[in-house]
This record gives structure tokens, sequence and C-alpha cells, in this order.
């Protein structure tokens, strides 16, 4: 057994693609500079966003210095294109958008201390962006449009540039409306120069919930499903060319042609899960994916009996939470959203939209289902562990012991002791309530949706304890950009994330220090919550 080259890594799903990607590598450093709006610079100088005077700007002094201190190591330029596509997912083609015609899309590959510069060519009919999803990194990076960048317009390229400072299994995806519910996604992970763990090869696997162009179906056309006759589409329903995360004041009160409800009603009633202590969704997904395969066909991991595996599951659905597990073994947790834990051993995770768990299986001798349940829907998504040559394909059904086994929840995860945050009492306390109701579809935080305006002040340097009151009959996986967080617990700082469950009734508090200026949004993970209007910001005072 051994800790594997980067040649061993660049054998895992999704590397050749992945690798190809790398146009260059320099020592510059990373400051942006300007240029010109076509290939345009990672920072556009004049963008100012709306909303109160007296705090930081995405691209303000403070955020260069923050910048700065995480060091300059050599860059690593890539390309990726955003463009409208046919995919085979198994025997059932859609059209849809997706990075690079794939889905997932490219791998792209760094090793902490790197400065990643990725220009993103915009070729679809409407404005993108790309959100490195639960990275730290400086805010006019973050792909939040209208709030840290102008949205890219059709037919534009934007380049993102920022140093990666801290190892993990993230991902990228677009952040203008339901965009994430086609299939403009890709798996991001930063290798630890003097990774700890051991072992011999590496399982990237995406997950997804699927419904765009099956029998005409489209988020936005579901979304409109979900809404009451006569409401507003949402603060991001935009037409084309139009800036997604517009404020909710401005929205417009009639969907485009495009965003009008078509295809069959994918509205879910009556779904229940007990681990969710509720209704588990509001979307009936046609189909589930694990790497942009459906579980009839789907995609094969080969090794050899005894090798040890480093599994790193991405939750990239934008309405369903899965519980995983692989048939025949039990799984050691290591990592959650890119911070390590103390190994735990479990039979199945939950895992919530956009959280990532990394976990250690020692291979068994045979053909094993990977399988993710569809949490209180019905269906899952089917991937395969194979060490045999044989050709035998567990039927798209099955369902391991394991999924009914021990399910080992976030908050019960210890940090490891490199992570923990330090023990410090609060300097500022922030309670911020999740409301909305499935009837009204109206979904915010204390009872308003969002407006780029908003501002939740915190200073630079300060300790913040931060109370999220779920006072809906609906389950949240509530992510904050910019930061990782602690959960909080009897035992004191617990496991750190940036994307956690909140359950109905319930509440989550979190501690995190504010050591990263800018304004960075918290939101629900749920895209159809999102963009129904649960999204805030927190905002750094100057």
């Amino acid at each position: 057994m051994h800790t594997p080259s980067r040649r061993t890594l660049l054998r895992a799903p999704f590397a050749a693609a992945g690798a190809g990607l790398l146009a260059a590598c320099t020592d510059s450093g990373s400051h942006p500079r300007s240029s010109p709006r076509r290939g345009a610079a990672a920072v556009e100088e004049d963008f100012v966003p709306p909303g109160p005077k007296g705090y930081v700007d995405p691209s303000g002094p403070e955020v260069r210095a923050a910048e700065r201190k995480r060091g300059s190591g050599p860059v690593r330029m890539l390309k990726m294109t955003a463009t409208e596509t046919t995919l085979d997912l198994g025997g059932r083609h859609v059209r849809t958008w997706t990075y690079h015609d794939q889905l997932p899309g490219p791998l792209v590959r760094l090793t902490a201390g790197d400065v990643l510069s990725l220009t993103l060519s915009n070729r679809l009919p409407e404005t993108t962006t790309l959100h490195s999803h639960g990275v730290r990194m400086r805010c006019d990076m973050d792909g939040v449009p209208s709030l840290t960048q102008r949205a890219i317009a059709a037919g534009d390229d934007f380049t993102y540039r920022f140093t990666v400072a801290h190892p993990g299994t993230y991902f990228l995806h677009s952040h203008v409306g339901l965009q994430p519910d086609r299939g403009l996604y890709a798996p991001l992970i930063v290798d630890d120069p003097k990774e700890p763990l051991k072992y011999d090869k590496e399982w990237i696997v995406m997950l997804d919930d699927w419904l765009d162009g099956v029998d005409g179906s489209t988020p936005d056309g579901v979304l409109a499903q979900l809404k009451p006759a006569g409401m507003k589409m949402g603060s991001m329903a935009m037409g084309p060319g139009q800036s997604g995360h517009g404020s909710g004041k401005q929205a417009s009160p009639h969907a485009s042609p495009q965003h009008k409800s078509s295809g069959p009603s994918r509205v879910l009633h009556n779904s229940h899960s007990q681990m969710l202590h509720g209704e588990a969704g509001s979307v009936n997904y046609p189909l589930y994916l694990a790497n942009g395969r459906m579980p009839n066909q789907p995609s094969t991991f080969r090794c050899r009996p005894g090798d040890r595996i480093r599994l790193r599951i991405i939750n990239a659905g934008s309405e369903t939470a899965f519980r995983v597990a692989l048939g025949g073994h039990q799984l050691t947790v290591t990592h959650t959203d890119g911070y390590p834990v103390e190994h735990r051993t479990t039979d199945a995770l939950l895992i919530g939209m956009a959280e990532r768990y990394d976990v250690l299986v020692t291979a068994k001798d045979g053909v094993f289902p990977l399988v993710a349940l569809a949490e209180g829907k019905k269906g899952q998504a089917l991937a395969v562990l194979r060490t045999d040559k044989g050709r035998t394909v567990p039927p798209a059904g099955v369902r391991p012991d394991e999924l009914d086994g021990e399910v080992v929840p976030a908050h019960r995860l210890v940090p490891a002791a490199s992570v923990v945050l330090a023990d410090r009492e609060p300097d500022r306390e922030m309670r911020i309530r999740v409301t909305g109701t499935m009837e009204k579809y109206d979904w915010g935080f204390d009872h308003e949706q969002y407006d780029e305006r908003q501002r939740h002040p915190v200073r630079t340097g300060e300790r913040v304890r931060l109370t999220l009151i779920n006072a809906t009959d609906m389950w949240h996986p509530l992510h904050l950009h910019g930061h990782t967080f602690a959960l909080t617990g009897l035992n004191g700082a617990g496991a750190r994330k940036d994307t956690s469950i909140v359950l109905p009734h319930r509440k989550l508090v979190v501690d995190f220090d504010a050591d990263n200026p800018g304004l960075w949004m918290l939101h629900c993970h749920n895209q159809y919550h999102s963009e129904s209007g649960m999204m805030t910001i927190l905002g750094y005072r100057k």
C-alpha cells in the first residue's frame, strides 16, 4: 500500500479530460489585471454591487490583502466552455447544457497553494457564471452574478483567478438561476502536498437528480409548476441575456417564454423521510444519475481485490438528498466538505445537496453496487465497483443491506486535530429564521426573499456564532460562501463544513471566523428554494 503518485491519481475517473484542460503552468503572481471584455480579466475594476455604503467591495483593498496572505504558487491555466449539447445518459438522450459536452464536466485538479486561472467561455443562449463550491477564495472570484461580478454574457469569456489554499473535495457549478439543475457542474479536487492518507486508488462519484430534456421538462418549467398561479417566478428567473440573482423587488412578474411550464407535471406529493423528519422534497425526478449514467447502464470502477480506495462522493443534485452505501462494504469516513475528521466507520451516509464526503474502503473480490437512494423519493442512482473481468451488472433496483444499517450524521463526526476551530467565545451572535411554505412556495429568510442590497454585518477578526432556526416543515441544506464553519454541540466545536442540513423545526448553530473580507452568500442549496428567494448576504464592514 502506498500514497498515490500524481500519475496514479490522474488515472481516476474524469482525469484524462481534466488533465487535457491544462493549457499552461507558470510561476507568475496571482494578482489579476484588467483586460478587454472578451477573454475578460478576473476582476472588473468598475463593478460595484448595489447596496448600503460602508461595506467591503468584492474587489476592494481588503480582499486583495487577504488574497496576498494566501500566497502565490504555480499558476494552473485552464479553459472550460459552457455549451448546449446532446448527452447519452445510458440509452436515454437529452438536450441540455454542460461543460465541454460531457457529464459531469471535466475534472479540475490542483495542489493546495496553486493559483487557478480558469477561463470560462459562455456559449450558452443566456448569461452564466462559475462558482467554486466550498473553496475559500477572494470574493470577486465567487461567481455570484450582480453581487461579486457581472454575469458573463452569451458569447463572452471570463477568467477566474485565485489562490487555492486548502486541500479537499470541491466542485464547480453555475450560480445563475436553475442552471445547476442542468449539466453545468464538474469536480474540483485540491490535493494535499503532505497527504497523510494511504490508499491505492481514487474513485470520484458525482450524484445527480435529473429532469432536463426528459419528455420536454426543463428546470425553469418545473419551478413554474411549483409556484401558485399568479405568483412571481422568483428573484433569479431571468430571460436570455439577463443576470440571475437580481433583486427580488425588481423581479419580472412573469417568466420568459422559455421558462414557462412544459412537459408533464414534476410536482412531488406526499414524499416522506424519517431521516429528514418530514417531506423529502417537491420535485419528482424521472432519473437519478451517478457520474452521468442511469442505473441500467452504470459506470464501472475497476480495481484489484484488497486495493484501498479513496472514494470522493459529491452530491451535485438540486433537490434530492441521497442515502449512499456500497454493497458488501463498510465506509470509513475521513473528510466532510473537504476537511478531515477522526475516522469513523459507518454502513451508509446521508448526503444533502452540495455536501461532499471522502471515505476509505478496502475492495473485496467480486462485483458490488454503489447505491445512492433518493431519500424519501422513488428511485436511485447506481455505480459499480468491480474486481473481476466479468460482465455481470447488478440490477438497476438493487438494494444492499448496508442502506438500512448505521448512518452517521455530520454532527456526530469529530474534526481532526489539525482543523479544530480554536476555542473562543463569539464576538458576534447572529440569528436568522428559515421561512416559507410548500403551498405558497415563498421560501426566504426572516420572511423576506433575496435582495442583492441585503447585508448582515460582520467585521474582520470576529468569531461569529450563526444560529439558523428552521421555522418550516421542510429540511434545508444551508451553504455559506467563502468560509468553513464548525458545527457546535455539547462537546464544543464539531466537524468543519460549508454546507449542512437543518431539519424542520430544528436549529443549526455554527461558529466561523470572519477571516475572508467581502460580500458572501448564505443560501439554501435546494436550487428551487434559493431560486424562490432563500438567499441572503453576509457583508464585511469596512
